[in-house]
């Protein structure tokens, strides 16, 4: 499953498409109920949700519909499993079996049978499993790395910083209530603090300008005055080194490119991003700050991994899963604060915790 902390619904692929092979089979579960319209989870508890749920009346059951930034789709039925986590288990817990979708990447989606919705909303799998905290460490390959939900107690890893949760209660029209929202304070590109007013950072009225961690999103997305400073800095600090390809443009939000030719890459002349919060900051170097895009031929294409928010039509700062590679994230929900510890093996991290839990 996708560990998305963007989102809430948690939900596995229920039937069997041309792309969506890996699926469950609900019929072999004697503890599976699908929802009819009139169950109070249906009604009150999916208040949270982004996309209300609708009344299937044909079969008088709570139909459900997800949809993501990267243009993917799904929809199907709300419906209660039993769960099991480790020793204990919980039953009655309220998920998507989802039979139809449509996806903008369809090899990667049929990669995996669902998606675990991480995060504050009442019917997120963290909520509805009581966790007061969780961890993961995400690697650079494929099938390798760790979640823990609970405590995460490894004295080979390395101190963690911690930054407070910024919560609102309010409904605003930009602001997502539950998502995992942080303090963004500045950005250090190498040695050098950008000139950029902590003004911008501020979210205004409205609710846009908020700052959240999202394991969901791919790669990081900055609002345009500050992508702008960035952008113009690391090609300014990297001319000897890369060459940049003007008319380039890397999915619509990404436009800041390199030609590269057959000669291999030196990633350690490239200068660190230092994402600064409140109390801690991500470190970006090496691979993580450019995406090899796929492509034939001898001049490859290479993209800085931080893209403007404004022309992803979005109204908010995300930092993405890529610059969370090999980074310690702890989520502690029951003191408002997520810790980061920046330079972590994560494909070894698994192999530490295996001897430990």
């Amino acid at each position: 499953m996708v560990l998305d902390t963007g989102s809430e619904l948690s939900w596995l692929h229920c039937k069997k498409t041309s792309t969506s092979t890996s699926i469950f089979d609900h019929a072999k579960s004697s503890s599976y109920t699908a929802l009819p319209c009139s169950s109070p989870v249906c009604t009150t508890q999916t208040q949270d949700l982004t996309v209300p749920p609708i009344c299937d009346k044909k079969a008088n059951l709570c139909h459900v519909a997800v949809s993501y930034a990267d243009g993917s789709s799904l929809d199907g039925n709300l419906a209660l499993d039993t769960f099991g986590i480790g020793s204990p288990r919980r039953p009655a817990t309220a998920f998507g079996c989802m039979e139809s979708s449509s996806s903008t990447t369809p090899e990667e989606d049929a990669k995996t049978t669902g998606l675990m919705g991480m995060n504050r909303g009442r019917l997120s799998f963290a909520n509805q499993m009581g966790l007061s905290k969780f961890s993961y460490c995400i690697s650079g390959s494929d099938s390798t790395g760790v979640l823990v939900l609970g405590d995460a107690r490894l004295p080979s890893l390395p101190l963690l910083k911690y930054t407070p949760l910024v919560t609102k209660l309010d409904r605003l029209p930009y602001w997502d209530r539950f998502a995992y929202t942080v303090q963004f304070q500045g950005i250090r590109v190498g040695s050098k603090m950008l000139p950029i007013p902590t003004s911008a950072f501020v979210p205004d009225h409205s609710g846009a300008g908020q700052t959240i961690l999202d394991s969901g999103t791919q790669f990081t997305f900055l609002l345009a005055p500050v992508y702008n400073v960035l952008k113009t800095e690391f090609a300014k600090q990297t001319k000897s080194v890369l060459t940049i390809d003007p008319g380039y443009v890397f999915q619509t939000a990404m436009d800041l490119c390199f030609r590269v030719g057959s000669t291999k890459l030196d990633y350690s002349k490239l200068p660190t991003v230092s994402l600064m919060f409140t109390g801690a900051e991500l470190t970006v170097s090496g691979q993580k700050l450019l995406y090899h895009v796929p492509g034939p031929g001898s001049d490859q294409k290479y993209c800085f991994t931080f893209g403007n928010s404004e022309l992803a039509g979005l109204e908010m700062f995300i930092i993405g899963n890529h610059h969370q590679q090999n980074v310690w994230m702890e989520y502690d929900i029951a003191h408002a604060k997520v810790g980061f510890a920046n330079d972590v093996k994560c494909n070894q991290a698994s192999q530490l915790l295996g001897s430990r839990l």
